[in-house]
């Protein structure tokens, strides 16, 4: 079969004037859940918002992000591009950052085109210079959840009031649930929380005891609770006059933080949900199975935006999701998904790819036998950033065989995992040294290292993996934390790496 990698050329815009055909753009993400909401199949989740949102638009049922942790995460669908094409490759706080703060992003191009721009909660990703957004606000986490849900919609209006009023607009509203920690209830919502009795962990969790079952119910009330936050935002930006003339993406910026999810590249951390609604281009309650990425939603928005004149081309991975929205079948689309992961800070150290199809699932780990450090942060009680949500010890001897295999497995992964997703969704079964699965093992391999050289990828090189490995390791004190002006060395050395990949 022939390997295709896709590149977006897109034309970038000047100023356009405002006019019927160019639509406003809102991006509404939502943290750390994937697909758990009712219009999904989730028999858990009470989200009728998300849930209405969908039945008037279309829900990708195969969405992935390239990076199952916050700031990679947001990094890859504010400018389009994989996490070792931009530089973000582990977490901001921890001084990962893009390589240039003059990437272009949903910020800058849409500035560039007389959009007013805007940003309501986190932002996530460094340098935050390198997004100009005409309008900030509740720029913290908010994990505490200090401000309630209303305050979002509030400042929204605030934006498209004040600093839109009459013109073309992008404005991203990004929501503290359902990251740890999970609240019950937060200002009265929701007003009948789920316990522990109500609930069962995701299947790709792998064990059931009370003591997760109560994460899992206030990870669902969470949910619960962004679901009215969306609801009102929507019930305001009808009321402000321009829903038809909107396209509304929602999106999680990845899998839940519970084993096997958040972090990780199995499907648990890098599914997400994914519902576009755009007025007289997407058709109303349509699902599609083709595999769509986050980092699909910047080309996608462009090319909603009406280019006017042009100023100078960009080359996006992406897709344009519009051949998709209105029911037809596209002439080509991706065959393949990937995932990366390096852990994202030095405690959880440790590197990964995935490639998937629509049916089978290679991860490839290129320091095979060693300690994978991010599951320990879900399955060692002693780790120093042992998340609650994880497995304890006496959670761990409540799984079952095939549990503590797989558990066993991410720990210490083999050099390649293979799973059939038709058979065995959740990855349990581990397929990659079965001789009648070796066709698609080679097919797998291949398109892997074709996607890592056409993308200019340094990961391909197992020497330099090993060396980003034992630099991480050294700094597990944190020591860069209080060291001014501290880089990585990644930053200076990957991109004349890359640029020489690509000549």
């Amino acid at each position: 079969m022939i390997f295709r990698f896709f590149f977006f050329s897109l034309v970038v815009f000047g100023a356009v004037s405002r006019a019927s055909d160019t639509a406003n753009i809102l991006l509404i993400v939502s943290e750390d859940n994937g697909p758990e909401l009712g219009c999904y199949g989730d028999p858990y989740a009470r989200t009728p918002n998300l849930d209405q949102l969908a039945s008037q638009g279309v829900l990708f049922k195969n969405a992935f992000v390239p990076y199952s942790v916050c700031s990679p995460s947001r990094a890859c669908f504010l400018t389009g591009l994989y996490p070792h094409q931009n530089g973000q490759i582990g977490l901001a706080t921890h001084k990962f950052a893009m390589y240039s703060k003059d990437t272009p992003n949903f910020a800058t191009l849409f500035k560039e085109a007389g959009y007013r721009t805007g940003l309501i909660g986190k932002l996530h990703v460094n340098p935050e210079s390198a997004f100009p957004f005409d309008f900030r606000a509740i720029k913290g986490a908010n994990f505490g959840r200090k401000n309630p849900v209303t305050d979002y919609a509030d400042h929204a209006k605030e934006f498209w009031n004040e600093q839109a009023k009459g013109h073309p607009w992008f404005l991203s509203v990004n929501y503290p649930d359902a990251h740890l920690p999970f609240l019950k209830k937060v200002n009265g919502r929701p007003d009948k929380p789920l316990n522990a009795d109500d609930v069962k962990p995701m299947p790709w969790v792998g064990v059931d005891t009370p003591r997760l079952r109560n994460e899992v119910a206030n990870y669902y009330n969470c949910m619960e609770r962004l679901d009215t936050g969306v609801g009102l935002l929507l019930d305001a930006l009808e009321e402000s006059g321009e829903s038809e003339n909107t396209v509304v993406i929602y999106i999680g910026d990845h899998g839940a933080q519970f084993p096997r999810g958040k972090g990780t590249v199995y499907e648990g951390g890098l599914r997400v949900p994914m519902l576009i609604r755009w007025p007289g281009v997407a058709r109303a309650g349509l699902v599609r199975e083709e595999l769509v990425s986050t980092v699909d939603l910047l080309p996608t928005a462009l090319a909603a935006a009406n280019p006017g004149e042009t100023r100078r081309e960009l080359n996006l991975p992406g897709y344009d999701l519009r051949p998709l929205l209105g029911g037809g079948k596209p002439e080509t689309w991706r065959q393949y998904e990937y995932g990366f992961t390096t852990g994202s800070f030095p405690r959880a150290v440790f590197v990964q790819h995935s490639i998937r199809d629509a049916r089978y699932k290679l991860i490839s780990s290129p320091l095979p036998g060693t300690t994978n450090h991010d599951a320990r942060t879900y399955l060692d009680e002693t780790h120093p950033h042992f998340v609650v949500s994880g497995a304890t010890s006496k959670d761990q001897e409540m799984a079952s065989p095939q549990t503590k295999a797989a558990w066993e497995r991410w720990e210490k992964p083999p050099r390649y995992e293979l799973y059939d997703l038709e058979s065995d969704p959740s990855e349990w079964k581990n397929l990659a040294d079965d001789p009648k699965f070796s066709e698609i093992k080679t097919r797998l391999t291949n398109a892997l290292t074709e996607w890592q050289t056409r993308s200019a990828d340094p990961f391909i090189d197992p020497v330099r993996v090993e060396r980003f490995v034992e630099h991480q390791l050294d700094f597990r004190d944190l020591r860069y934390k209080s060291i001014k002006d501290f880089r990585w060395p990644y930053l200076d050395e990957f991109p004349g790496v890359r640029e020489s990949m690509k000549k």
